[in-house]
């Protein structure tokens, strides 16, 4: 071996070794990274499991009280319990937005507004008139309707009195199901009442708000309320035998929802009511809630090409929709 190739070989070790320490750094720096990931997800996932179970002692626990209140008698569970729950919900938050509504504060939600300018306050004559309907609505025909269902549920088989919750995924099914057959009973029922032989009598009531205000949701003849605002609700849980605590859930969700669409207000983060301000604005278009049977009938034409339509979404900031989405006029003008 000559002297050159000796040297060759002694330059040759220092970079061998050199790139073989940092392979094996690498090697333990990410073993010891993908250890510490492991060990946070494992942490991670006994923590949510943790608060999972914590949360479903705490509604058990809640629903054991609600048990013992209604004295373990289905009767009293579904029939003035359901009553009470829907009344509750209603004039809690309906009477928020009513409160927004007679005295205009605070002044910044007025931006909100889907019909500007309209309601600053409602009319009184209007607004007593619609409080006297829904509380008549809201007890003396949801009552007599509850002891209907009642026994239709036991008839169904339903088991109203068990003490366990259902797991969460079964009540999102189901809830997902209520909201479709909600959805069916309430276009075919509402596009009915819109017919000229039933308006006049019945639905005309309804549309003496045509920019609506929440408490109107339930402002309508009893008949109408009956076949129109219950009859859908109760389809799905009828069609389910659904546990008492998901259909309470549902009258819940069912509630808040019927009077974010009649509120007038689109305000951030919340569902949008502009499909349902449409229909009190226009009449004869948009009878359903979700719009998908609206747009299979195409009873949503006009709404399509309105700027409402694009307005219709959930806003994710707090610009308000007109400014978000301006009208056709004025984006021609400025263009």
């Amino acid at each position: 071996m000559t002297g050159n190739q000796e040297d060759g070989r002694r330059a040759d070790s220092p970079s061998t070794f050199s790139f073989s320490k940092v392979l094996l750094l690498l090697t333990v720096v990410c073993t010891s990274l993908t250890l510490l990931t492991l060990g946070n997800t494992v942490d991670y996932y006994v923590l949510v499991l943790k608060v999972w179970e914590a949360a479903g002692r705490f509604w058990q626990r809640q629903w054991d009280w609600v048990l013992l209140i209604c004295g373990h008698q289905p009767f009293n569970l579904i029939v003035y319990g359901t009553t009470v729950l829907g009344y509750s919900v209603y004039w809690l938050a309906g009477s928020l937005y009513t409160i927004i509504d007679t005295t205009g504060r605070p002044a910044c939600l007025r931006r909100y507004k889907v019909q500007p300018n309209t309601n600053q306050p409602p009319p009184l004559r209007l607004l007593l008139k619609c409080i006297l309907l829904v509380n008549v609505n809201l007890v003396g025909t949801t009552i007599p309707f509850m002891i209907v269902s009642y026994h239709a549920l036991l008839l169904r088989g339903s088991d109203l009195i068990t003490a366990q919750l259902p797991d969460l995924f079964c009540v999102l099914r189901h809830l997902a199901v209520c909201i479709l057959m909600e959805e069916i009973g309430f276009y075919y029922s509402h596009r009915l009442f819109h017919h000229r032989l039933l308006y006049k009598h019945f639905h005309k009531i309804h549309h003496e708000w045509q920019s609506p205000i929440a408490i109107t949701a339930a402002c309508a003849h009893p008949l109408e309320h009956l076949l129109c605002n219950l009859v859908p609700i109760l389809l799905g849980p009828l069609l389910l035998g659904v546990h008492p605590a998901t259909l309470w859930l549902w009258v819940v969700v069912a509630t808040l929802g019927t009077l974010v669409h009649h509120s007038g207000y689109h305000l951030p983060f919340l569902l949008s009511p502009q499909f349902h301000d449409f229909h009190h604005l226009k009449f004869n278009e948009c009878y359903g809630l979700l719009g998908v049977l609206d747009f299979l009938h195409c009873t949503d034409r006009n709404f399509r090409n309105s700027s409402s339509y694009r307005r219709h979404r959930t806003l994710l900031s707090l610009l308000p929709a007109h400014l978000a989405f301006p009208d056709h006029s004025k984006d021609t003008k400025r263009n």
